[in-house]
Protein backbone atom coordinates (compact mmCIF):
# COMPACT_ATOMS: atom_id res chain seq x y z
CA UNK A 1 0.00 0.00 0.00
CA UNK A 2 1.55 3.33 -0.96
CA UNK A 3 2.54 5.64 1.82
CA UNK A 4 0.27 8.66 2.12
CA UNK A 5 0.76 12.27 3.07
CA UNK A 6 -0.11 13.28 6.63
CA UNK A 7 -2.50 15.82 5.10
CA UNK A 8 -4.44 12.93 3.52
CA UNK A 9 -4.81 11.00 6.77
CA UNK A 10 -8.03 11.15 8.83
CA UNK A 11 -8.15 12.97 12.15
CA UNK A 12 -8.64 9.64 13.94
CA UNK A 13 -5.39 8.18 12.57
CA UNK A 14 -3.21 6.78 15.33
CA UNK A 15 0.05 8.67 15.77
CA UNK A 16 3.42 8.30 17.36
CA UNK A 17 5.74 11.26 17.84
CA UNK A 18 9.46 10.65 18.11
CA UNK A 19 11.88 13.41 19.09
CA UNK A 20 15.52 13.24 18.04
CA UNK A 21 17.96 14.10 20.78
CA UNK A 22 20.15 16.06 18.37
CA UNK A 23 19.97 17.73 15.00
CA UNK A 24 21.11 15.68 12.04
CA UNK A 25 23.66 16.61 9.41
CA UNK A 26 22.10 16.84 5.92
CA UNK A 27 23.51 13.46 4.81
CA UNK A 28 22.29 11.82 8.03
CA UNK A 29 18.85 13.37 7.60
CA UNK A 30 18.60 12.03 4.03
CA UNK A 31 19.67 8.58 5.27
CA UNK A 32 17.15 8.57 8.13
CA UNK A 33 14.32 9.85 5.93
CA UNK A 34 15.08 7.23 3.30
CA UNK A 35 15.15 4.36 5.78
CA UNK A 36 12.00 5.46 7.61
CA UNK A 37 10.08 5.98 4.38
CA UNK A 38 11.34 2.65 3.03
CA UNK A 39 10.19 0.89 6.19
CA UNK A 40 6.76 2.53 6.05
CA UNK A 41 6.35 1.60 2.38
CA UNK A 42 6.60 -2.07 3.45
CA UNK A 43 4.96 -1.80 6.88
CA UNK A 44 2.43 -4.55 7.56
CA UNK A 45 0.42 -6.01 10.41
CA UNK A 46 -0.29 -9.74 10.13
CA UNK A 47 0.32 -9.62 6.38
CA UNK A 48 -1.95 -6.61 5.81
CA UNK A 49 -0.30 -3.44 4.46
CA UNK A 50 -0.77 -0.43 6.72
CA UNK A 51 -2.10 2.86 5.36
CA UNK A 52 0.49 5.13 6.90
CA UNK A 53 2.25 8.45 6.59
CA UNK A 54 5.12 10.29 8.18
CA UNK A 55 6.14 13.88 8.53
CA UNK A 56 9.24 15.56 9.89
CA UNK A 57 8.77 18.74 11.87
CA UNK A 58 11.25 21.33 13.06
CA UNK A 59 14.20 19.06 12.17
CA UNK A 60 13.67 17.25 15.47
CA UNK A 61 10.38 15.35 15.35
CA UNK A 62 9.13 12.40 13.34
CA UNK A 63 5.37 11.96 13.31
CA UNK A 64 4.10 8.58 12.10
CA UNK A 65 0.38 8.08 11.44
CA UNK A 66 -1.66 4.96 10.64
CA UNK A 67 -5.22 4.90 9.33
CA UNK A 68 -6.62 2.07 11.44
CA UNK A 69 -9.75 1.83 9.29
CA UNK A 70 -7.72 0.02 6.63
CA UNK A 71 -5.80 -2.26 8.99
CA UNK A 72 -4.79 -1.59 12.58
CA UNK A 73 -1.13 -1.93 13.57
CA UNK A 74 -0.31 -4.94 15.72
CA UNK A 75 2.05 -5.06 18.66
CA UNK A 76 4.61 -6.80 16.46
CA UNK A 77 4.30 -4.17 13.72
CA UNK A 78 4.74 -1.36 16.24
CA UNK A 79 7.75 -3.18 17.71
CA UNK A 80 9.19 -3.43 14.19
CA UNK A 81 8.83 0.33 13.71
CA UNK A 82 10.46 1.09 17.06
CA UNK A 83 13.21 -1.44 16.33
CA UNK A 84 13.93 0.24 13.00
CA UNK A 85 14.18 3.65 14.67
CA UNK A 86 16.34 2.29 17.48
CA UNK A 87 18.66 0.62 14.96
CA UNK A 88 18.96 3.84 12.95
CA UNK A 89 19.77 5.76 16.11
CA UNK A 90 22.40 3.24 17.16
CA UNK A 91 24.07 3.39 13.76
CA UNK A 92 24.05 7.19 13.54
CA UNK A 93 24.45 8.08 17.22
CA UNK A 94 21.08 9.56 18.15
CA UNK A 95 18.10 8.55 20.26
CA UNK A 96 14.50 9.08 19.21
CA UNK A 97 12.78 6.48 21.38
CA UNK A 98 13.00 8.19 24.78
CA UNK A 99 9.82 10.03 25.86
CA UNK A 100 11.15 11.07 29.27
CA UNK A 101 12.65 14.43 28.21
CA UNK A 102 10.59 17.60 27.99
CA UNK A 103 10.55 19.42 24.68
CA UNK A 104 9.88 23.15 24.48
CA UNK A 105 10.71 26.33 22.58
CA UNK A 106 13.18 28.60 24.33
CA UNK A 107 13.09 32.40 24.28
CA UNK A 108 14.84 32.36 20.90
CA UNK A 109 12.18 30.02 19.47
CA UNK A 110 14.64 27.09 19.27
CA UNK A 111 13.35 23.62 20.09
CA UNK A 112 15.02 22.36 23.25
CA UNK A 113 15.14 18.91 24.80
CA UNK A 114 15.86 18.77 28.53
CA UNK A 115 15.39 16.41 31.43
CA UNK A 116 12.29 16.82 33.55
CA UNK A 117 14.40 18.12 36.43
CA UNK A 118 16.04 20.73 34.17
CA UNK A 119 12.62 21.81 32.91
CA UNK A 120 11.42 22.10 36.52
CA UNK A 121 14.44 24.26 37.33
CA UNK A 122 13.67 26.46 34.30
CA UNK A 123 10.12 26.91 35.62
CA UNK A 124 11.43 27.83 39.08
CA UNK A 125 13.89 30.34 37.64
CA UNK A 126 11.20 31.97 35.50
CA UNK A 127 12.90 31.00 32.23
CA UNK A 128 9.81 28.91 31.41
CA UNK A 129 6.27 30.05 32.09
CA UNK A 130 2.70 29.38 31.10
CA UNK A 131 3.20 30.96 27.70
CA UNK A 132 6.18 28.78 26.82
CA UNK A 133 5.41 26.47 23.89
CA UNK A 134 5.81 22.82 24.87
CA UNK A 135 5.47 19.59 22.89
CA UNK A 136 3.35 16.69 24.14
CA UNK A 137 4.83 13.65 22.42
CA UNK A 138 2.30 11.41 24.17
CA UNK A 139 -0.53 12.35 21.79
CA UNK A 140 -2.14 9.32 20.16
CA UNK A 141 -4.42 10.75 17.45
CA UNK A 142 -3.68 12.96 14.48
CA UNK A 143 -6.51 15.32 15.47
CA UNK A 144 -4.50 16.13 18.61
CA UNK A 145 -1.55 17.20 16.48
CA UNK A 146 -3.78 19.23 14.17
CA UNK A 147 -5.78 20.88 16.95
CA UNK A 148 -2.76 22.20 18.84
CA UNK A 149 -2.58 19.70 21.67
CA UNK A 150 0.84 18.44 20.56
CA UNK A 151 2.34 21.93 20.36
CA UNK A 152 0.72 24.24 22.90
CA UNK A 153 1.34 26.81 25.58
CA UNK A 154 2.49 25.13 28.77
CA UNK A 155 -0.52 26.51 30.64
CA UNK A 156 -2.79 24.50 28.32
CA UNK A 157 -0.94 21.17 28.60
CA UNK A 158 -0.13 18.53 31.19
CA UNK A 159 3.08 20.48 31.87
CA UNK A 160 1.13 23.09 33.86
CA UNK A 161 0.10 20.68 36.58
CA UNK A 162 3.21 18.49 36.49
CA UNK A 163 5.54 21.45 36.93
CA UNK A 164 3.21 23.71 38.94
CA UNK A 165 3.07 26.20 36.12
CA UNK A 166 -0.41 27.27 37.14
CA UNK A 167 1.31 29.22 39.93
CA UNK A 168 3.66 30.99 37.54
CA UNK A 169 1.24 31.65 34.64
CA UNK A 170 0.37 35.13 35.82
CA UNK A 171 3.99 36.02 36.50
CA UNK A 172 5.67 34.90 33.26
CA UNK A 173 3.02 33.82 30.80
Amino acid sequence: MPRKSIADMPDEARVWVFGLDRSLEPAEEADVRGEVEGFLDQWQAHGHPLACACEWRYDRFLIVAVDERTAPPSGCSIDAMVGTLRSLGGRLGFNMIDNSPVWYRDGSDHVRRVSRSAFGAAVQSGEVGGGTVVFDNTVTRLRQVRSGRWEANARDSWHAKAFRLEESVEQTG
